[in-house]
């Protein structure tokens, strides 16, 4: 396991590191209650359960949602149910990656994770 995410991102592609940083911001503004953890393979960011997750794969940035239903986006690679929860993944790989519709996206994977599981 790393210890930080400046360890974590040390030896990656440094595109794919502008891309987690991208995004990293994207979620930290969604509010001051974010929980980030640093694990051997991924970092992920939780309220009371994860609702995102990221990884670099290459030069490609890898990124998790959960969200309580099945949604489409340009960069979706699959999508999968977890029990009441979808977990989405998409491969962010160009700037237009980063648009409206991942913010919504986002922004719904942050507010549904403090919800209660049905």
């Amino acid at each position: 396991m790393y210890a930080t995410v400046d360890d974590y991102l040390a030896d990656k592609d440094p595109a794919a590191v502008d891309a987690f940083l991208r995004f990293r911001t994207m979620v930290f503004a969604l509010g001051d209650d974010v929980e980030e953890r640093v694990h051997a393979s991924e970092v992920s960011w939780s309220r009371d359960r994860v609702f995102a997750a990221a990884f670099v794969y290459a030069s490609k940035l890898e990124v998790a949602l959960d969200l309580p239903r099945r949604v489409h986006h340009a960069a979706l690679r699959e999508a999968f149910p977890t029990g009441p929860i979808t977990t989405h993944r998409l491969s962010l790989v160009a700037a237009d990656d980063f648009d409206d519709h991942l913010t919504e996206l986002l922004h719904e994977a942050y507010a549904t994770a403090a919800e209660p599981r049905r």
